[in-house]
């Protein structure tokens, strides 16, 4: 073979090759396949979670319809807002677009849009604030697990939130705190987001987060306005102390969450503002057609001070109007009912906390949770506390998220250190502490569960006493006990929200739980327990003054045409009738329906009524536009007599429907009465069910017959 040449290629089948290999024998035995115990954690912990969100859910949504419009100012303006567009963006009231909501609009969005997909109906108006509360507890929660890094904590954090009396009560109504509530949650998660770090001990794009969490929070504002704003030292105070860039550029990606959040939350106002005000709706709750001043007066700093100009009424700085201030006015009446149970209980874990957490780095990521949940709820109570102006208990749903989130920390905090004798006596204060408040808040309604509050006291006494040897403890004793303690804790607030829940409510001034000794004005029942359906005295709604305590009248009875007496205490919505009031939405009988209802597409507006609740329950039953003169109050110079008679000879409008009068006013306009006098003296009127309305197209000639 020479050196070129190529090798044979052999194509006939190659011998299997059977000599032994030194290669080692496969091994048979069966492989461990049970899950880690980290795995198993997230497993336990996805569970607790499925269960925790399904209770809320049902919690939230039993029984729902039976509130049926809830309050009716709002369900009104969803109801426009689904048959007009331009209703829809300004939150009018009706969608003529005669007057807004005394509030931006943003929650009303969502119920204006399942209004225009489902139907007008009670759930279509309720369900929006229930999908609410099941997010702002899965956000909460999430929260909370991601800062401790604890499953039981973050899921404790999420039950005592569900079961805050007046979150039940808030998340199955239609007022704008449930968005509120939502979307502020969602922002502190954005800020704690943002000083977290990853594995690498870097944050991602803190700036991305802290620019979500300001555009949550202008977002927020579009939803109640200044009081989104509360939020905002604290969330500040967390980046500053524990943010990891230099501080320099920690003060730059504040200033880019400030400008994301005068976008969110600005763009909506400068379009109202610029806007022609001769072709949109009046601005209610102003005296001058003026956004920025609804924005800062009226729901403004007139709420600290109690100069509120258009509201009836009015008390001052400490007046009886709106309570007694001071710092245990979030204790004290039905208020505390509401709020309390586990207030003191939050304070007592939050300073522990600080201390348990006092040896760890600057970006310490729980400490910084504990700053956030702490900031929010000292600045957010110590101004409800302290506030002159309208005030009312359902407010309180915006501590609720705090005090669950430093609940569930604090509690994962002493649980790490059981070991020592702090850690003890925290938990004895604590659990002391919340069974005594408890017991306190269920003596106040003698007839409900009265045999309740002795084993609350008696048994969370004695869990106390066994955890004051918690380091002493073997692991499952203190579990154990730490258990009982939490069944006592809960049992008082549990049995407030699943009366809430089986409850109706309805009107201006809803409230949780029973009727209790003590409630008064500042946050009396309206609604439901403890109230008419529409409120009752001692109370009023946003920008309203109920009569002062004891008075057992609506302020300005008998002033307007056709007035009724408001529906007594306790009646179930739908029942009976009337023209509404400054508190309760007006409760048309079919045979009125009927009337408003004939020839409705000949008018712009079937009918128009004094205050925004007595024209809410015609627009609801009619679906139809009804003009509310003067706005919420009666007190806004929306139309001025002059401008509501060109309406009547335009023949824009049908009738004019007697109602409560309201009373005299702080510095509002007497349009609505100076109208109210004009129709009773121009045009013939009928009673139908007891409610005196006026045909607008039927004026009274000079001899006093029909013209």
């Amino acid at each position: 073979m020479t050196a070129n040449a190529v090798p044979a290629v052999s194509t006939g089948p190659r011998p299997i090759d059977t000599a032994p290999t030194d290669t080692a024998p496969i091994d048979t035995a069966p492989i461990d396949t049970a899950p880690s115990p980290a795995r198993r954690s997230r497993r336990r912990y996805r569970l607790g979670l499925a269960v925790l969100l399904a209770g809320t859910a049902v919690l939230y949504l039993w029984g729902l319809s039976e509130s049926g419009w809830a309050n009716s100012f709002y369900s009104a303006a969803a109801q426009a807002g689904s048959e007009s567009w331009t209703a829809f963006f300004f939150g009018s009231s009706d969608a003529a677009n005669s007057i807004t909501v005394d509030k931006t609009p943003l929650a009303l969005w969502p119920m204006a849009l399942a209004v225009r997909l489902f139907g007008l109906s009670s759930w279509s108006i309720l369900v929006p604030q229930a999908i609410a509360g099941v997010l702002a507890v899965w956000l909460l929660t999430a929260t909370v697990r991601r800062t401790t890094g604890s499953p039981g904590a973050a899921l404790l954090a999420g039950a005592a939130l569900t079961l805050t009396p007046v979150a039940a009560l808030m998340f199955r109504f239609n007022n704008p705190d449930a968005l509120l509530v939502l979307l502020l949650v969602a922002a502190a998660y954005a800020v704690l987001r943002a000083v977290e770090a990853g594995p690498d001990g870097t944050v991602r794009h803190p700036v991305r987060w802290l620019a979500l969490a300001g555009a949550l929070v202008g977002l927020a504002f579009l939803a109640k306005m200044l009081q989104a704003f509360l939020v905002l030292p604290a969330f500040a105070l967390v980046y500053l102390v524990a943010g990891r860039p230099r501080l320099l550029k920690r003060l730059g990606h504040l200033l880019v969450a400030f400008g994301s959040m005068v976008l969110a939350g600005g763009w909506w106002v400068a379009i109202v503002e610029l806007w022609p005000a001769s072709s949109r709706p009046y601005i209610g709750g102003s005296q001058h057609n003026s956004i920025l001043e609804l924005t800062l007066g009226y729901n403004g700093f007139g709420r600290l001070s109690g100069n509120e100009t258009g509201a009836v009424g009015g008390g001052g700085p400490g007046g009886p109007s709106w309570g007694e201030t001071g710092l245990g006015r979030l204790f004290a009446g039905e208020i505390g009912g509401q709020i309390a149970w586990l207030l003191p209980a939050a304070l007592i874990l939050l300073v522990a906390g600080l201390w348990f957490t006092r040896g760890r780095g600057r970006t310490d990521l729980t400490r910084a949770a504990l700053l956030l949940w702490g900031g929010w709820l000292l600045v957010t109570g110590l101004t409800f506390s302290l506030m002159a102006g309208i005030f009312h208990a359902y407010y309180t749903v915006a501590l609720a998220p705090a005090i669950a989130a430093l609940v569930g920390i604090g509690a994962a905090l002493v649980w790490q250190h059981r070991h020592t004798a702090a850690a003890g006596g925290v938990a004895v204060v604590s659990v002391a502490a919340t069974v005594v408040t408890a017991f306190l808040l269920l003596g106040r309604s003698a007839d409900f569960l009265p045999w309740l509050r002795w084993p609350v006291l008696v048994v969370g006494v004695l869990a106390a006493l066994v955890l004051a040897g918690l380091a002493w403890l073997p692991r499952r004793a203190a579990a154990a006990a730490a258990l009982l303690a939490l069944i006592t804790a809960l049992a008082g607030p549990t049995a407030y929200a699943v009366q809430t829940a089986g409850t109706p409510h309805t009107g201006s001034m809803p409230t949780a739980g029973p009727t209790v000794a003590g409630s008064g004005p500042g946050g009396a029942p309206g609604g439901g327990p403890g109230g008419g359906p529409g409120g009752g005295p001692g109370g009023a709604p946003d920008g309203a003054l109920g009569g002062p305590p004891g008075q057992g009248q609506f302020p300005g009875q008998g002033q307007f045409p056709g007035q009724a007496q408001p529906p007594s205490q306790g009646q179930a919505p739908g029942q009976g009738g009337g023209p509404g009031g400054l508190l309760h939405g007006s409760e048309p009988t079919s045979e009125l329906t009927a009337m408003l209802e004939e020839d409705a597409e000949d008018y712009t507006w079937v009918a128009a009524a004094v205050g925004s609740n007595s024209a809410a329950g015609y627009q609801l039953a009619t679906e139809e536009p009804v003009m509310a003169i003067g706005g919420f109050n009666g007190s806004d110079p929306s139309p001025t007599l002059a401008q509501f008679q060109q309406h009547v000879e335009d023949g824009e409008i049908h009738y004019f429907i007697g109602g409560d009068g309201f009373g005299p006013s702080m510095g509002g306009s007497d349009a609505s009465s100076e109208i109210a006098a004009w129709v009773a003296e121009s045009f013939a009127s009928t009673t139908v069910d007891g409610v005196t309305v006026y045909d607008l197209t039927s004026p009274i000639s000079d001899t006093g017959g029909v013209a």
